[in-house]
């Protein structure tokens, strides 16, 4: 059972809209910028195209628009070897990042979510097939979060549920209790832990944050730590997970690579360490590319790392 797909992506799928500025526009103000960058994104897409090129068995569950826009995120999943069975077209535009980043690298972005908003529970009762082939389901919450706890509702028995809240916002008990795990930066477990109430301050450890996330339902918590690697935390412990010392050129997508490395890599029946281990491994050659999806490495380029 569940062993049709290594993982199955619910999430979002996005057209980012790239340019960069000498400086970034204030109010009222034209400036003019570099030619126009058109990438396949979305936290859903860049998951699911991270994990088939590491050789996991991979579907996507998503909405994409009846237009050029959609046409190009299909055919990146297609070409990475997502099962793009699921993926729903129509009901309105592709989801959209506009993005202007200036000559530091910091960036701005206005997010038009598009078709992403109208993926809703409906859609994922409709596609029961595809959790019932699944062994490991992953989520974000660039879809509507109502949509994300019918997928804690729809898993087959046997699967695990991973979960990067991101954009983050405070999590109803029922999603929170399916994570295994709850995969947080520093900045989401803050917005969580405020949502349940629990008392973080920043002066706080990782290992408070994961304590205090752990007594929030989750069944397991990974805290990612940027170039500190990560912390994994379980009811049988925490450990801390090394980084990989790379030149880091562009973080774009790097959080959706670890976290479908790390999905990938549990399914396959690894540690919560383990999986951790490899998923900052996929994370550290990520981060030596331009770009999201098309600097996702394949399983040979990690483990040349």
């Amino acid at each position: 059972m569940n062993d049709d797909y290594d993982l199955l992506v619910v999430g979002s799928a996005n057209a980012d809209l790239v340019i960069g500025v000498e400086r970034r526009p204030a109010a009222g103000e034209t400036v003019l910028g570099s030619d126009l960058a058109v990438h396949p994104g979305g936290k859903g897409a860049n998951q699911a195209v991270a994990a088939a090129r590491l050789g996991a068995r991979t579907a996507l569950l998503a909405r994409v628009g009846d237009d050029a826009h959609g046409r190009l995120l299909l055919d990146s999943q297609r070409s990475a070897g997502v099962d793009t069975g699921g993926v729903l077209v129509g009901g309105a535009p592709t989801g959209v990042a506009l993005i202007t980043v200036d000559p530091s690298g910091d960036n701005s972005i206005v997010v038009s979510p598009g078709a992403n908003g109208r993926l809703t529970p409906r859609d994922v009762r409709a596609a029961r097939s595809l959790f019932q082939a699944a062994r490991v389901v992953s989520a974000q919450l660039e879809i509507p979060l109502e949509t994300v706890a019918e997928v804690v509702r729809s898993l087959a028995p046997g699967s695990r549920f991973v979960l990067n809240p991101s954009p983050p916002q405070p999590l109803p008990a029922e999603v929170l209790a399916a994570c295994d795990p709850l995969i947080v930066n520093e900045h989401e477990a803050k917005v969580i832990l405020d949502g349940t109430g629990g008392a973080g301050g920043p002066g706080d450890e990782p290992e408070d944050w994961a304590e205090q996330l752990l007594a929030a339902g989750p069944r397991s918590v990974v805290v990612t730590l940027g170039g500190e690697g990560a912390l994994v935390a379980s009811p049988e412990g925490t450990a801390r997970v090394p980084s990989v010392r790379v030149d880091a050129v562009d973080t774009t997508g790097a959080g959706d690579a670890f976290t479908a490395a790390l999905a990938w890599r549990l399914g396959a029946g690894e540690s919560l360490a383990e999986a951790a281990a490899y998923a900052a491994r996929v994370g550290a050659v990520t981060v030596t590319r331009q770009g999201a999806q098309v600097s996702f490495p394949t399983a040979a380029e990690v483990a040349a790392l």
